[in-house]
């Protein structure tokens, strides 16, 4: 296991591993007991890495919630509009530029891939037409794609959708 680990320390060192130069990172942040900070004592799950933002999913306020951290200013930032007392989110990931958080979400026994503008502070439900279930989104750097896996065939596919809700014809 160490040789492994530190094989991939080397290769991503050299620049050999394809979208992986500078990985693996170390975070050093702060444990923070009342949860306002990137370490907590409760459930931090599914951390996606983009630029300076970490976007994960955390039980910390007794519901499973999004949670931006922002490394350049060590705290959380306030993303009003996105959680629900009613939703369960999950699988979040960021845009580079820390403009649209993509997600899923499962709501009265139905899932759905919601995007979030941290500009205009609101959530869209970009599935509300699809019949099917779908999971793990993520999102291009640029926050105009949004890949996700959907089973509206009887299997799992993956289907890619700009940020408007729209399905665009990826060959």
């Amino acid at each position: 296991m160490l040789k492994k680990f530190l094989l991939i320390l080397i290769f991503a060192s050299l620049g050999l591993i394809n979208g992986c130069v500078g990985y693996p990172r170390l975070l050093n942040s702060a444990f923070d007991p009342g949860g306002r900070s990137l370490n907590s004592p409760a459930a931090e799950r599914n951390p996606h890495i983009a630029g300076r933002y970490v976007v994960f999913t955390s039980d910390r306020r007794g519901s499973q919630d999004i949670y931006l951290f922002d490394r350049l200013r060590r705290s959380l930032i306030d993303l009003p509009g996105l959680n629900s007392l009613d939703a369960i989110a999950d699988h979040p990931t960021i845009s580079e530029d820390g403009n649209y958080i993509v997600f899923a979400t499962y709501r009265q026994g139905r899932s759905a891939i919601f995007l979030y503008d941290r500009q205009t502070r609101q959530s869209r439900n970009l599935t509300l037409n699809l019949q099917a279930e779908v999971r793990n989104p993520t999102i291009s750097a640029d926050g105009s794609r949004i890949a996700f896996e959907s089973s509206v065939n009887g299997q799992w596919d993956i289907l890619v959708y700009d940020r408007f809700g729209r399905p665009l014809n990826i060959q």
